[in-house]
């Protein structure tokens, strides 16, 4: 006599796993890393298609927000007694700027590093080459006018109390103890993570809050350089007179640009794309 069949089973089934366990297992792994790939390739498609307009004042916007990030590690150092962990709880400040930037799908340089090479290594042209120099000047001059205008309002405005002025100078002036090598070295550090959180964020969902504080916290309490929630502490140093101009430019501008390049690019970036070269 045969026996009845289960429900739900087939003979394509793994034995002892129904159609809908089989449609809970798709639904609870992980995208394959060619797909991670395709989604932050076409993100950047995306990203270099938008009208230079939409670029600038999404890229200011991002400077401005990220300025948000000085300001809550002020503030938390500031109702923080004076011990050697207050750095492990204030750099959690670090982290909100990066949070209203990403969630809010602001324009950020150092995510475009990875976001607008990929497409570049899967249809090496000058077309695209042209396309990614156009995002990547809008949008780093429009993150540093945004960042340069909130040290502006910060300095010269009565909107921010005085203590916590005096306390975003004093976060501010850990620059000036750092050699042109120091913020490259330290640059490069701080570009791999910026690539690996939006390598990571397709695949997070619901994690995404984590997963871009991980990230930035690693950045803060490690004390690389990122060149543009940097170049608020920069523009601040210039502005308080702890700094000249040229000096901002050549000491901290040059070098972080170029370690953030280095990190998110030329490793972060070229990394991903070799692991899924043979399969897309």
């Amino acid at each position: 006599m045969n026996k009845a069949k289960r429900p739900g089973r087939t003979k394509q089934t793994p034995k002892g796993i129904s159609k809908k366990e089989v449609h809970d297992v798709e639904e609870m792994s992980s995208p394959r890393t060619p797909v991670i790939y395709e989604v932050v390739r076409r993100l950047g498609e995306d990203e270099m298609n938008r009208p230079i307009t939409s670029l600038w004042w999404s890229g200011v916007a991002a400077g401005l927000s990220i300025s948000f990030s000085l300001l809550a590690q002020a503030v938390l150092q500031a109702h923080l007694p004076d011990t050697p962990w207050r750095p492990l709880v204030s750099s959690f400040g670090y982290c909100v700027g990066f949070l209203m930037v990403v969630l809010g799908n602001q324009q950020l340089f150092t995510e475009s590093t990875i976001t607008a090479v990929l497409p570049l290594f899967k249809n090496t042209s000058w077309k695209n080459i042209g396309r990614m120099a156009r995002l990547w000047a809008i949008v780093l001059a429009a993150n540093f006018t945004g960042t340069f205008f909130a040290a502006m309002f910060c300095t010269f405005t009565p909107a921010i109390p005085a203590e916590l002025l005096h306390g975003m100078q004093d976060i501010s002036r850990v620059l000036l103890g750092l050699s042109w090598w120091d913020m490259a070295f330290q640059g490069v550090s701080s570009g791999f993570l910026i690539a690996a959180m939006v390598w990571m964020i397709p695949s997070a969902e619901t994690a995404k809050f984590a997963v871009i504080t991980l990230m930035t916290y690693l950045i803060a309490i490690g004390g690389f350089t990122h060149i543009v929630a940097g170049s608020v502490e920069a523009n601040m140093l210039v502005l308080a007179g702890d700094w000249e101009w040229w000096r901002m430019l050549g000491q901290f501008f040059v070098p972080v640009l170029l370690g953030n390049m280095v990190g998110g690019t030329a490793l972060f970036a070229l990394i991903s794309y070799a692991q899924v070269m043979e399969e897309i």
